[in-house]
């Protein structure tokens, strides 16, 4: 929840995203007026602003209260989450400012970016990211609000189709900081909330962000044949255990997958299906013969549709170099959902 933000993109010192820089002073230039303005306004933000703040977390499970740290320092964010309640808690991320954790371009691998014809160059990545979520979601603005005695804008994001939650973000006018998201299901069954009920001096970044972008990794044997519509495989994310197994995380901007493929010999305690957990679902599909495997997808999706994605895995003797979703591998799921 706290690394969500935006900025219209744009005074970076190169079209190509690799070697730009940007100063986080653009962010007192005149407020973003548009929904996509907003989120990418709100992910600059997240790369600029050294905060301290308390929240809470309310799912399905248990209410959790949480103090949250986001410090810059010599172009590192360090970011951490301590837990108030029950046993002592704490969780720490760090990366480089400018390191979005998000595909520099969605063209297919070894393909230049595609350029944007409005701009006349190729976008930021945070436009782009903010881009493409409306391309599954539809966004929709409300002004006036307020959080956490701050002043608001409320963003909408109901999904194009059912394959996906609906979110709602509640944005510090001021900053771009996310103070609330709420998840609700396709009932508009409330899943999960998170709100911060304190922000504490927000501390603008004095230095330019590099932006970076990870390099595409080699790809395990394996590959999905089904993927919700805009849902992008995330570079950086393939990782093999000494277990043998192996990882790809998959986004479309707001909600993400991760799928796991593994000896079942690797996690034997789960039954195959669909199961619930908390907010997530998680789903295990096994494969039996002379080298039984077994997949496992986890995510903030609805479970027929993970479950979907999980059994359209595929292995092969060949590395493929990427995922498609096209009708021809869309069509090989041919069973149907729960």
């Amino acid at each position: 929840m706290m690394l969500s933000a935006p900025v219209s993109a744009a005074k970076a010192s190169s079209q190509d995203d690799a070697a730009a820089t940007l100063s986080c002073d653009t962010l007192e230039d005149k407020a973003p007026e548009a929904p996509v303005e907003w989120l990418s306004y709100s992910l600059w933000a997240s790369h600029c602003y050294s905060f301290q703040a308390r929240a809470v977390a309310i799912d399905t499970l248990n209410v959790r209260t949480l103090a949250l740290s986001h410090r810059i320092r010599d172009g590192v964010r360090q970011q951490v989450v301590q837990h108030l309640d029950g046993p002592s808690v704490n969780v720490e991320r760090r990366a480089r400012v400018g390191y979005w954790g998000w595909p520099g371009s969605l063209a297919p691998d070894g393909q230049p970016p595609v350029e944007d014809a409005s701009d006349g160059a190729s976008p930021s990545m945070p436009l782009r990211w903010a881009r493409h979520v409306a391309s599954v979601y539809d966004l929709s603005l409300a002004e006036d609000k307020r959080v956490a005695d701050r002043d608001a804008v409320q963003l909408t994001f109901t999904p194009v189709d059912d394959d996906r939650y609906r979110h709602q973000w509640w944005l510090d006018r001021e900053t771009g900081l996310l103070l609330k998201h709420v998840l609700r299901d396709n009932d508009d069954t409330i899943l999960e909330t998170f709100q911060v009920t304190r922000l504490q001096s927000p501390e603008r970044y004095p230095d330019a962000v590099t932006v970076e972008n990870r390099a595409n990794d080699d790809l395990p044997e394996w590959r999905t044949g089904w993927l919700p519509d805009g849902m992008v495989r995330q570079p950086g994310a393939v990782q093999q255990s000494q277990e043998g197994r192996t990882q790809r995380l998959y986004s479309d901007g707001l909600a993400t997958v991760s799928v796991f493929v593994e000896s079942p010999a690797v996690s034997t305690a789960l039954a195959t299906g669909v199961h619930r957990l908390g907010v997530s679902a998680i789903a295990v599909e096994r494969h039996s013969g002379d080298e039984p495997w077994q997949v496992i997808a986890i995510g903030e999706i609805p479970p027929d549709m993970l479950g979907r994605i999980a059994r359209s895995v595929t292995r092969s003797t060949e590395t493929h170099s990427a995922d498609t979703q096209s009708a021809d591998t869309r069509s090989t799921d041919t069973h149907s959902t729960e």
